[in-house]
């Protein structure tokens, strides 16, 4: 089996997944439900152009134990290339682990002893052709880096430095989301994909490394209850199909395409459903966002100042509103003709 680049890209490449990181496996879990496309349809090869795929991930392998693990052997050791390298959980600090280790991924077959994480990274980072991290915690660090963690927990880029470059060239692709959006995911690594196909750009990413097209917007901006917050119009419960943002929700300065992308086919979607945003794809995720229930800075004199413009606009549209609800007086079914028309010719 050869693995060398053809004039166009790669034939074939591995994608080795750990969620070894201080993780749930959510991201693993969410990235099953994709359908933009399925995580079927790129390993069976369903989508023209791309690269053979093989995929290693704990949670979808038919591998168990040493079987499992020789993939990221072979790879620790160059013998299995080119491949990406997904994370998936944040990455504890092993210089504080006391007599022992956060979080491990196998054995050493030389020692015995359990390979963390860090060592992992270390090993498959500089040599993948591309280093995705999957979910906030990964990128970002998330719920396990929060203040008071007592294991010094860390994103990706803050561990191998925010200017790491693949073998690639790449810099690592983070896409955040607590779990990760399927389809946010798995769109990601199609244009991966088809990049190391030789049929792609590079992919456009921001200062956070997030795939700019799906993270240049903010919730507010798609969201179904926006145009509730432009009228002055707010829940005061969780019944409500109006604007939460007095209920607590972030949607207004937080970068995500949930409420137009919704979690599957389209459907759900934090305010979408009645829930409010909490900003789990942001970097500051979750101590800048918390306590999740109270109105976000800033939201009692935005949402003040709608509440004087917001009810004369209401009352402005609801009088157009009425008159838009009534047919034309020249729409009847009398004798003469009202609807001012002028004959070009006499007679007519």
């Amino acid at each position: 089996m050869s693995f060398e680049p053809t004039t166009t890209g790669f034939e074939e490449i591995h994608i080795l997944w750990t969620s070894e990181g201080m993780s749930c496996d959510g991201d693993s879990v969410s990235v099953t439900a994709a359908s933009l496309p399925s995580l079927e349809d790129v390993l069976l090869g369903a989508i023209p152009g791309l690269p053979k795929v093989h995929l290693h991930n704990k949670v979808l392998a038919y591998e168990t134990g040493d079987a499992f693990m020789e993939a990221f052997h072979q790879a620790a050791r160059g013998e299995l290339a080119p491949f990406i390298f997904v994370v998936e959980g944040s990455v504890p600090n092993e210089n504080i682990n006391g007599d022992g280790y956060w979080t491990s991924m196998g054995n050493d077959p030389e020692t015995g002893e359990p390979i963390t994480l860090n060592q992992w990274i270390d090993r498959l980072a500089p040599r993948a052709w591309a280093v995705v991290a999957a979910g906030t915690c990964a990128t970002y660090g998330g719920i396990h880096a929060m203040a008071g963690n007592p294991t010094g927990c860390m994103g990706l880029a803050d561990y191998l430095g925010w200017d790491f470059r693949s073998a690639g060239g790449l810099p690592i692709v983070n896409i955040p989301g607590c779990p990760v959006q399927p389809d946010n995911f798995m769109e990601t690594l199609l244009w991966v994909l088809h990049q190391a196909a030789g049929l792609a750009p590079t992919i456009p990413l921001d200062e956070q490394l997030r795939p700019t097209w799906l993270f240049g917007k903010t919730v507010h901006e798609g969201c179904d209850r926006g145009s509730y917050y432009e009228q002055g119009d707010f829940a005061r419960d969780y019944n409500s199909p109006k604007c939460l943002v007095k209920a607590g929700c972030w949607g207004p300065v937080v970068n995500c395409n949930v409420t137009k992308r919704g979690w599957m086919d389209g459907i759900g979607g934090c305010p979408n459903v009645g829930g409010i945003c909490i900003g789990c794809t942001m970097p500051g995720f979750p101590d800048k966002f918390m306590p999740f229930m109270d109105e976000p800075p800033g939201a009692g004199l935005s949402s003040g100042l709608m509440g004087v413009y917001g009810p004369f606009i209401r009352t402005m549209r609801s009088i157009t509103n009425r008159s838009a609800n009534k047919e034309p007086k020249w729409r009847h079914n009398r004798s003469e003709l009202t609807s001012g028309f002028q004959p070009h010719w006499p007679g007519r």
